[in-house]
């Protein structure tokens, strides 16, 4: 998804962020693409368009967007920071050994059933299935 400069002028200022031209190109670069991203990943798709743009900028608009809920971290398990474009409803399947990322998407828990089976004050703000195995590659390997 390419998102013009005025379709994420309207979307930073609804999240209240100052546009900027580094913030447009590395939104646009996860949402661009399908998968799990790091932030060195990104950072290297960002540098094509921007040379002169450092990891720690990259880091800092990544952290933002998901603050403002722009963007979901994914699997706290994953050796660094992962970040998902996709904001719809999915699960996640989680490679023990390399700790890849895949969405999967289906109704698998009933999670009005499950708030009610939570410890009293605790709020489901965003139920997310993270289902680990191996992936094929890894399970090919073994």
């Amino acid at each position: 998804m390419r998102l013009t400069h005025q379709q994420f002028r309207q979307l930073a200022s609804k999240h209240g962020l100052a546009v900027t031209h580094q913030r447009q190109v590395v939104f646009e670069a996860v949402i661009a693409s399908d998968g799990h991203h790091s932030p060195e990943a990104i950072y290297a798709t960002v540098r094509r368009k921007i040379p002169s743009i450092s990891l720690a900028t990259v880091y800092n608009n990544l952290r933002l967007f998901i603050d403002c809920g722009l963007l979901r971290e994914v699997t706290p398990h994953a050796s660094t920071l992962r970040v998902d474009g996709n904001l719809e409803p999915h699960h996640h399947l989680v490679c023990s050994r390399c700790k890849s990322v895949q969405d999967i998407t289906g109704d698998f828990v009933d999670f009005q059933r499950l708030a009610r089976q939570v410890p009293g004050g605790f709020d489901l703000t965003q139920p997310l299935i993270e289902v680990f195995g191996l992936c094929a590659r890894c399970n090919a390997k073994t």
